[in-house]
């Protein structure tokens, strides 16, 4: 048993572990809700326990009098004092909310709670709420504050909060042990979790044999030399002087540099396209999320039906967990369909989160909505008709939870213009609002008017945090949005903020900052690229005519720290990218394509070497910290007399058009170094493509970064970005800090 499973098995049970060394918790996820159903004693109804509409839970339901106080009480336990989460199942047949009190021990805990209509006594849904309770027993009354009465009440669930942790809630990885061939030998690498000492040992085993003399504490790699490439490898991490459980054994990459993962093609007009990593099973392994576009799809600007899109969930080994059918009324296109996939609900396995419509079709074949209406106009657009957000499981496709889309459509004419280009463009990412649990964000226009709503998904429930909506908000809000988005915390106050574009909004959704400039651009990246100045700032494209071609700004407060201007009367540069790839410079540079972007920029705007070949993506690939470049199916190192070719991944092509970005690029397995997926020619497979070169750098895997790991998320939403992390990480940076984190 590897000790990252032996860990969750002492979670599951309850136990809070400390890391030896590293002062970091690891919490349990919650226990299962305890459920009181209203037709149990010693729960009461002021009314009948009945049976006469289906869907109910247990042998009945609570239909009280319909009379003001007519209440439905609960008694349950809890073993400690403090807040609990309370589902409430209920069904209201009309149209009109019926209210209630909610007591706790008599004492009002919520005054005039909605429990609005559902549209038919058959259909149940939750309420969930928060609430004080007492060691030992307590009383819940529902009790209804109009002569309309209660709405039927089938039962309670209490999740009684266990200890509260720290940090920020990510992923318990396992090692991501792989092992890809260097030359004659194999290069042995493993993770560096966020929750040990950064001074852990380990050591490598191939098959029972150690293979080196001392723990390493220097890297997490090794090159065992003149090894067979079938070879099979442990690691086994040393604390405190005890070696502990070796790994889950080596994922060996067949094809030398890479390892194909082979995928289902839905028709001969399907290309693989975007991807995005979580794990589903709870295993601390990744499993490949992947959309899947038409050789139809459509910008929005572009009239025309287009064919379904559709999306898969893979094991590493190929095996196909599900598949979500969009549906004829979710359009195919680059700015349509943005996934995210993360785990929001805190119990050690992802789920995905995307826009559906009437006729999506879930993993397990529930159809969502009315399942033969087409709302398709004749032009292909689809400008009426419900939409919805829909968390699916991650490892069975089911949807869970399911809700009308905000932002929603309204008049289609508000987000300039009445066709469906301005206001069908979507963005999405997942923040860290509350500073602990992450959330679903959805973005809507960006040319006019913008919107952004913040979602959360607790107890198998959607439930809306907050709304931003730039035509409430101002004029100096609409038209600031970007062909993309990112998150991160800006002011350090350990909440996110989101970036959209050229204005910022605050963790609570409310206005931060707004540039001045028309933002509507191809590339934006943030980070922390200057460490000789505080915070992070923010590297930004603008398509315009005249004006800023390109700016540098504080993250924090929206303040220029530099700006490039356009030289000619065109639509400005198409792409840009920020990172240090060039060691001769003090922390990170800045370059673009297209006029006013002529050069290889310092935080300044000084002129520190020539443009690189490329602006699109950046990968740390080789052994020192300096990024290198990305774009289609290669990888080149920035040098000041041309750039070296260090990967080629020949049989693989990139996706998105002339965008050329990988499927998804990112610290996916192994030491902190990033790998690369890109659909293979035939797209029959995933070529995941590994660096082959040893490093004497030790850093916590990427993924354990909260803002990196979020920039894995929103990586496929509309113009693909690179990720960045928190913190400088080039040339002569200093010692990562420890991340803040907990993991379930």
């Amino acid at each position: 048993m590897s000790v990252t499973r032996r860990r969750s098995a002492l979670l599951a049970a309850g136990v809070a572990l400390t890391v030896a060394g590293s002062g970091v918790a690891l919490f349990p996820a919650s226990a299962a809700p305890t459920r009181y159903e209203a037709e149990s004693s010693p729960a009461t109804c002021a009314g009948a326990i009945e049976s006469n509409h289906a869907g109910y839970s247990g042998s009945g339901f609570c239909n009280a009098d319909n009379a003001v106080g007519a209440a439905a009480q609960f008694t349950v336990t809890a073993a400690t004092a403090g807040s609990a989460t309370v589902a409430v199942r209920y069904a209201n047949g009309t149209t009109t909310n019926r209210p209630a009190d909610v007591l706790v021990n008599g004492a009002v805990a919520h005054a005039g709670s909605a429990f609005d209509g559902t549209g038919a006594w058959s259909t149940w849904t939750t309420k969930t709420l928060t609430v004080p309770l007492n060691a030992g027993t307590n009383t819940i009354r529902l009790s209804p504050t109009t002569a309309t009465g209660l709405a039927n009440i089938d039962y309670l669930e209490i999740d009684v909060a266990g200890p509260q942790p720290s940090g920020k809630q990510l992923e318990d990885l396992d090692r991501g042990l792989v092992s890809v061939r260097s030359g004659t030998g194999n290069l042995v690498s493993w993770r560096l979790l966020g929750t040990e000492s950064v001074s852990t040992g380990f050591n490598v085993y191939r098959g029972t044999t150690k293979l080196n003399a001392s723990p390493i504490t220097n890297s997490t790699n090794f090159l065992d030399s003149g090894a067979a490439g079938d070879a099979s490898y442990t690691v086994r991490a040393v604390v405190g002087g005890v070696e502990q459980a070796p790994s889950t054994p080596s994922l060996r990459f067949t094809g030398g540099n890479y390892l194909d993962v082979p995928i289902s093609r839905p028709g001969s007009n399907y290309t693989a396209g975007d991807a995005s990593v979580g794990d589903a099973d709870g295993d601390g392994q990744y499993e490949i999320f992947l959309k899947w576009d038409p050789s139809d799809q459509k910008d929005n600007s572009q009239s025309g039906v287009t064919s379904n899109v559709y999306i898969d969930a893979y094991k590493l080994n190929g095996q196909r967990l599900w598949r979500v059918n969009l549906g004829r009324n979710i359009r195919a296109g680059a700015h349509y369909t943005q996934f995210q996939v993360y785990d929001y609900d805190g119990d050690g396995r992802a789920e995905m989160a995307v826009k559906t419509g009437d006729g999506t079709v879930s993993g397990t074949g529930q159809v969502i909505g009315n399942g033969s209406a087409d709302h398709r106009n004749s032009s292909g657009y689809v400008l009426t008709g419900p939409e919805y957000l829909t968390v699916f499981n991650g490892l069975t496709g089911a949807a869970m939870s399911t809700v009308p889309f905000d932002p929603a459509r309204g008049n289609i004419c508000d987000w300039g213009d009445c066709y469906g280009n301005r206001g069908d463009r979507f963005l999405a990412g997942t923040a860290y609002l509350d500073g602990q649990r992450p959330s679903i964000i959805m973005g809507r226009g960006y040319y006019a008017k913008s919107a952004i709503a913040a979602w959360d998904f607790r107890n198998g429930q959607l439930t809306r945090r907050w709304k931003f909506d730039s035509s409430s908000a101002g004029s100096q809000w609409t038209g600031r949005g970007a062909h993309s988005l990112s998150i991160a915390d800006v002011d350090g106050n350990g909440t996110d903020e989101i970036i959209y574009g050229g204005m910022t909004i605050n963790s609570n959704g409310t206005g931060r900052y707004t540039t001045s400039f028309y933002a509507h651009g191809d590339a934006l990246h943030v980070g922390d690229f200057l460490p000789s100045r505080p915070g992070k700032e923010i590297w930004m494209i603008h398509e315009q005519s005249s004006g800023a071609a390109a700016t540098l700004r504080d993250g924090n407060s929206g303040a220029v720290i530099m700006q490039k201007n356009n030289t000619c009367s065109c639509e400005g540069p198409a792409r840009g990218a920020a990172g240090d790839v060039y060691a001769g410079n003090a922390g990170g540079e800045f370059w673009g394509r297209g006029t006013g972007l002529t050069s290889l920029f310092n935080g300044s705007g000084g002129n520190v070497g020539r443009t690189p070949g490329s602006a699109n993506f950046v990968a740390w690939w080789d052994a020192d910290p300096v990024r290198e470049l990305l774009d289609g199916n290669h990888v080149d190192k920035y040098g000041t007399g041309g750039d070296t070719r260090l990967m080629t991944g020949t049989g693989a092509h990139s996706v998105n058009g002339t965008k050329s970005t990988p499927s998804l690029s990112g610290d996916l397995f192994g030491d902190w170094r990033e790998e690369v997926i890109l659909p293979r020619d035939d797209n029959a497979a995933l070529r995941i493509y590994a660096t082959t070169t040893q490093t004497d750098r030790r850093i916590h895997t990427l993924m354990h970064d909260a803002q990196y790991r979020v920039a894995i998320a929103w990586q496929n939403t509309a113009y693909n970005q690179p990720p960045h992390p928190s913190f400088f990480l080039g040339n002569g940076m200093s010692t990562p800090p420890q991340p803040k984190i907990y993991v379930r």
